[in-house]
């Protein structure tokens, strides 16, 4: 018995079975640690693109809050694959905005996995969490809707579609809205000529950036013969008349301002494709008595949002198509200058300025070019000039045509938008509503956050 107890061989094995069990638990722990751990990460992966796609919806109006949740089980069971995790369970809140706090989607998950090794310590199960938030982004938004009213969208139902998609917009895009103020918006209705003759029920007869050399506020004689005598387009005005060369036949026009529509053509070339700010004949804005003036009147940038409604609401179909005269209007609406004078904004802040141009057709008409009717490749140069000198400022251009009589891609448009993501080409009114959706998605600029 003394030998045996002071002899050491066979010590290793010994040792080697006492530590076993531990060391064992150790390297499983490893091993089942590395589990849960990738578990966890693609957890966090379907949760960050969750909450994102939740959001999405949320800003284009395709779920209502109280739908979150059930919108994210859905997502994430589609999205979730790992059959190594049990007991899984995710929950998503909304938080609305708040003060200077944005708001977010909120969506947390939690599961476990069974240990290989873990058992031998007593530990069966191995539990893990994950969350992901997204918000909206911090930019502040200045919009302007540069809408199509010509006549030929009295057709196939466009202006009865454009109506109710373009408010579904306003209403997209007035909720990314921590303040008010943070989100403005303009509407800016065009045919040959867009109407100005008042801002928010103020009229303009009287502004300093008009010219009236232009003007005259009738348009035949009195056995109603076109004063554009050596014109066979009886609709010109006098700034359209003289403006393709022809000759004005009334030598007394009448004056009176009162008679004055509200409509203006193109200013003098090259300022109809500039942003100049109007302090002469030559950069102010011809008055003009257009018989298809739109019924509308441009207004500026504002977050009344029920103005901005009733605007939409009162456009009413006429006229040829003059998208230069709109673009322009609408990119003047974005500017901290005559005449539509935007609102001031602050130096800390970072601002997005976008139009969204919407036409059905072609350019027919400008106050030089085309019959109103027939495709204008001259009245297309200018819209040309004019998005290259608005994208080179840094605004962002959508355009969205609508082809319901087999015309084609319009010459302008696509290049015209900031990029082939911001051009929609429709071929049936029922699409509007969907485009606009998808463009008020895209300016949300949604990010994760974690």
């Amino acid at each position: 018995m003394d030998r045996f107890r002071r002899d050491q061989r066979g010590n290793f094995a010994m040792i080697f079975a006492i530590v076993l069990v531990p060391l064992l638990t150790f390297l499983g722990a490893a091993i089942d640690y590395g589990r849960a751990t990738r578990a966890r990460a693609t957890m966090q992966s379907v949760l960050d693109s969750v909450s994102l796609m939740v959001a999405k919806d949320l800003s284009s109006g395709l779920i209502t809050t109280s739908q979150v949740t059930a919108k994210a089980q859905s997502y994430f069971n589609a999205l979730y694959t790992d059959s190594e995790a049990q007991g899984v369970n995710i929950s998503a809140t909304y938080t609305q905005a708040s003060g200077s706090t944005a708001a977010t989607v909120l969506v947390t998950g939690s599961a476990s996995i069974s240990t290989d090794f873990m058992q031998l310590a007593g530990f069966n199960t191995m539990p893990f969490q994950a969350a992901s938030t997204s918000t909206w982004g911090s930019s502040l938004l200045r919009v302007a809707l540069v809408l199509d009213n010509t006549g030929s969208m009295a057709q196939y139902g466009k202006m009865a579609a454009l109506q109710p998609a373009a408010k579904n917009l306003v209403t997209q895009l007035s909720a990314l809205a921590q303040n008010q103020g943070d989100v403005y918006i303009s509407v800016v209705p065009f045919e040959v000529n867009v109407n100005v003759g008042s801002f928010n029920g103020v009229s303009n007869t009287n502004a300093s950036w008009l010219r009236w050399d232009q003007w005259d506020p009738s348009n035949t004689d009195s056995k109603g013969r076109s004063y554009c005598s050596q014109s066979i387009y009886s609709w010109f005005a006098r700034a359209e008349c003289s403006g393709h060369g022809y000759h004005w036949g009334d030598t007394s026009p009448s004056t009176n301002k009162s008679l004055w529509k509200g409509c203006v053509s193109d200013r003098d070339q090259n300022y109809d494709v500039s942003a100049t700010v109007p302090t002469s004949l030559t950069t102010n804005f011809p008055a003009n008595q257009e018989s298809y003036c739109p019924a509308a009147a441009v207004l500026p940038l504002t977050y009344d949002w029920t103005t901005v409604n009733n605007t939409i609401n009162a456009m009413s179909p006429n006229g040829g198509t003059n998208q230069t005269i709109g673009l322009l209007w609408g990119w003047l609406s974005l500017l901290q200058q005559s005449p539509l004078n935007a609102p001031s904004e602050n130096p800390n802040n970072q601002y997005q300025h976008i139009i969204i141009l919407f036409t059905d057709g072609l350019n027919t008409a400008d106050r030089w070019y085309g019959d109103g009717s027939n495709t204008s490749t001259q009245v297309d140069s200018r819209m040309t000039t004019l998005c290259s000198a608005i994208k080179a400022t840094g605004v962002t251009i959508y355009t969205v045509q609508i082809d319901t009589d087999g015309s084609g891609p319009s010459a302008v448009l696509p290049a015209c938008a900031s990029g082939p993501g911001n051009f929609f080409m429709l071929t049936n009114a029922n699409q509007i509503n969907s485009a606009f959706a998808a463009i008020g998605t895209s300016i949300a600029e949604l990010r994760v956050a974690k």
